[in-house]
């Protein structure tokens, strides 16, 4: 589970980022970046019915991007708010190949 200070919650937040972010493009996630002056990386998920009409398979891609992003939060000591959006293929990944995903863009 992320720690509180690393979540996007709030709506207005997610609005922002959404707004003013610059998008990337991965294989099965699109990321919105926006850096902030908080010292901290915060992120949010957005895990739509594209993904999967099933409750339990989106929040089981949801439970893996947020282990994931977990093991980014980490190595890397970024200031930025981010949302990973999941798109379709992302249901039929392991954690591995979403880890990898994710790194690409963190390093980036």
């Amino acid at each position: 589970m992320l720690p509180e200070i690393n979540r996007l919650s709030q709506k207005k937040d997610f609005a922002v980022v959404f707004k003013s972010g610059k998008g990337v493009k991965g294989n099965f996630l699109i990321f919105k970046i926006l850096k902030n002056n908080s010292n901290k990386l915060r992120v949010g998920f957005i895990v739509s019915k594209k993904v999967s009409n099933k409750a339990t398979i989106r929040n089981k891609v949801k439970r893996r991007l947020r282990a994931a992003v977990l093991g980014e939060l980490k190595k890397n000591n970024l200031s930025a708010d981010i949302i990973v959006i999941a798109l379709s293929g992302a249901r039929d990944r392991n954690i591995l190949e979403i880890q990898k995903e994710i790194s690409k863009i963190f390093k980036s």
